[in-house]
């Protein structure tokens, strides 16, 4: 019986720099090196992303094409993660915001390109 997800992973050119982008940005711990620009990064929740080196460019893919669109990172700071993705100069690609019941979201790009979605839920779904 499938019990859950245990990571994604993430194709590119630059694993190494990918990686550390991911680590610094979110503070996640490198749990894996194959020592071929494989790197497996684990989050505080247990979820982990992969990193594997590419050997082709997929091209940039549409924001509303059928597939797998973006991650999303559960944060308990939303506003001084939205601080920090800023000051970074991150691509944002909707502004953050609070709903009414006080869900925060907002939908950025890391170094790659790949869409990202930050999340603060006061209530789990």
């Amino acid at each position: 019986m499938a019990i859950g997800i245990e990571h994604i992973g993430i194709f590119s050119k630059d694993t190494e720099n990918l990686k550390n982008w991911y680590m610094d940005m979110f503070g996640w711990k490198q749990v894996y090196d194959n020592g071929k620009g494989t790197f497996f990064l684990k989050a505080d929740d247990g979820g982990m992303i992969e990193f594997v080196k590419s050997e082709e460019d997929g091209g940039k893919i549409g924001d509303k094409v059928t597939g797998i669109r973006h991650i999303a990172i559960s944060v308990d700071d939303f506003d001084g993660m939205v601080k920090k993705l800023t000051e970074s100069n991150v691509e944002i690609v909707t502004e953050a915001k609070v709903s009414p019941k006080g869900i925060g979201t907002m939908f950025f790009r890391d170094p790659d390109g790949n869409v990202l979605h930050l999340i603060n839920r006061p209530e789990p779904l």
